[in-house]
């Protein structure tokens, strides 16, 4: 019989710890907001930070980018010329790439880039007594280490979500004109007749959401980081997990709220 409860009450158990721990990130970030507002404001900390985790990552997305546009290129036209509808491929892949791709793919390349690295370096500033001495110092070690980060990832995922549409739209349009023989008049055509602006801003927005979810968990993961080198490198998992995950589901939620609002 004990075993019966243990099996059903581990789970239990393991599900109320993880809410236990998503309560404390919530009021974490709630505490966190008005130090958004409180001087000093440290833009020269937040324009370093933003060339950090955007510029530093501007070389993985910018590949990324360029192989992604290939690929649907290339995928699309296989299935649209089966149907003789290759004039739509232009729209399509766009739409894709700003709804979708360029928000979720620069998202995923800064958090293996940038928030992995922001996540250890807190976290060694925790287990080295580095935060602690800040605080001794009377200095806001929420204020003057985790702000000017999540504002940072904030700014800089939504320019790289911009950068992305571009890439990936050239890559593919070049390819679909120079490989794949298309008519880059009728290409082009096609996202002039049939683009909104919402097309392009429902990514940049997602990228601002994504921006501030991913340096808010990694900000957070690695400034509670506990147990030596070890839980240095448990706290950077972490990080990299749970800021992929959550961008993923987030998506969801952003697309639906999207489509109810029509946009």
């Amino acid at each position: 019989m004990e075993s019966v409860f243990a099996f059903i009450g581990t789970p239990f158990v393991a599900m109320m710890k993880k809410m236990d721990k998503f309560g404390t990130f919530i009021m974490f970030q709630l505490a966190l907001i008005p130090l958004v507002f409180k001087r000093p404001w440290r833009i020269k900390q937040v324009f370093e930070q933003v060339e950090i985790v955007g510029i530093g990552t501007f070389g993985v997305v910018f590949l990324v980018a360029i192989f992604t546009g290939l690929v649907q290129a290339v995928q699309l036209y296989q299935g649209f010329s089966k149907f003789g509808a290759e004039g739509f491929m232009g729209y399509t892949i766009f739409i894709a790439t700003t709804r979708e791709l360029a928000p979720i793919f620069a998202g995923l390349m800064m958090i293996s880039r940038s928030i992995s690295s922001m996540a250890a370096e807190l976290g060694t500033m925790r287990v080295t007594e580095q935060i602690d001495a800040i605080e001794t110092l009377a200095i806001d070690s929420k204020k003057y280490l985790l702000i000017p980060r999540i504002i940072a990832t904030t700014i800089a995922l939504p320019l790289l979500v911009i950068a992305f549409d571009f890439i990936s739209n050239l890559s593919s349009f070049l390819m679909a004109w120079i490989v794949l023989d298309m008519n880059p008049i009728v290409y082009l055509d096609s996202i002039k007749q049939l683009l909104n602006f919402s097309d392009i801003g429902t990514g940049i927005g997602k990228g601002l959401v994504y921006g501030y979810l991913i340096g808010s968990i990694g900000a957070y993961v690695g400034y509670h980081t506990s147990g030596g080198a070890k839980g240095v490198g448990l706290s950077t998992t972490r990080a990299v997990v749970l800021a992929s995950v959550t961008i993923f589901i987030a998506n969801f939620f952003l697309s639906q709220t999207y489509l109810l609002l029509d946009w």
